[in-house]
């Protein structure tokens, strides 16, 4: 008997491992339900953590209204954060380890606490967060020519790519979150920009769904864990000798370049 999950994270699994693109699976699989498409994003996980990659974080997508616009989606999403695709500040990332990227500015925040609760309170969450960063996600998706809906993206880990976060933490009681702005720059050039606001009202809002959702699905947030919150502004695509400089009020700016692998003479 065939099992129709496993079959579309298998199509997944081999898709990411060999960077190699494959059709929606809303039409390939007939995928419409988001709990099938969270089923598969479970089975994946599963698979990964027992081949050995490391869980380190969540990450909430879609929501903002302007990336919703891009994608035709009107609900967030939330995926996994590996420690394999975890960036440092300035380090050169070798785009050839993506299929389609495409950058997020975002604010982060690391959790000193646990948060398992799907009922859990905001003052819960806010108790539970140890400080926020500065963050940049790279996007990037295993559906060909980004032609996704909501139940393709949540299949695909929430088009998860990688991440890179900022230096100089910030307890979050220092900040107005709601009305930092924050603008990405590529080469020096601004291409996207937000408020904290335009994150669900918040990036808070954000981090509440997020962990809400998390702990409804037996993957709750744990002490250490990074939670990416949501672009502040629509997403842009990266290309290999671009260098993209995010800089977010409140926080110290973060700054990536993407290059080609480089091979020995």
């Amino acid at each position: 008997m065939t099992n129709p999950i496993k079959d579309m994270a298998d199509a997944l699994y081999h898709a990411r491992t060999g960077l190699s693109q494959i059709p929606p699976l809303r039409d390939s699989h007939a995928l419409a339900s988001i709990t099938d498409a969270y089923a598969v994003q479970e089975m994946n996980t599963a698979r990964w953590i027992a081949e050995g990659r490391q869980l380190v974080g969540r990450k909430i997508g879609l929501t903002s209204k302007a990336v919703q616009a891009q994608l035709g989606v009107d609900e967030p999403d939330s995926g996994m954060l590996w420690a394999d695709y975890a960036f440092s500040d300035g380090e050169p990332v070798d785009i050839g380890r993506f299929m389609q990227p495409k950058a997020e500015l975002e604010i982060a925040f690391v959790m000193d606490k646990p948060f398992d609760d799907p009922n859990g309170t905001m003052a819960g969450l806010i108790g539970a967060v140890a400080y926020a960063v500065p963050a940049l996600e790279i996007v990037d998706t295993a559906i060909a020519d980004w032609n996704i809906r909501l139940v393709d993206t949540v299949a695909d880990n929430a088009s998860g790519g990688g991440f890179l976060l900022g230096n100089g933490a910030r307890k979050v009681t220092d900040l107005d979150l709601r009305l930092a702005g924050g603008i990405l720059s590529r080469d020096g050039a601004a291409v996207s920009s937000g408020l904290g606001a335009d994150c669900m009202g918040h990036p808070f809002n954000a981090t509440l769904w997020l962990a809400r959702n998390m702990a409804a699905l037996g993957r709750p947030l744990a002490e250490g864990d990074v939670v990416l919150s949501g672009a502040l502004g629509p997403m842009v695509p990266v290309a290999a000798g671009e260098v993209y400089l995010a800089e977010i009020m409140g926080f110290a700016p973060v700054q990536i370049a993407f290059e080609t692998e480089k091979t020995g003479a």
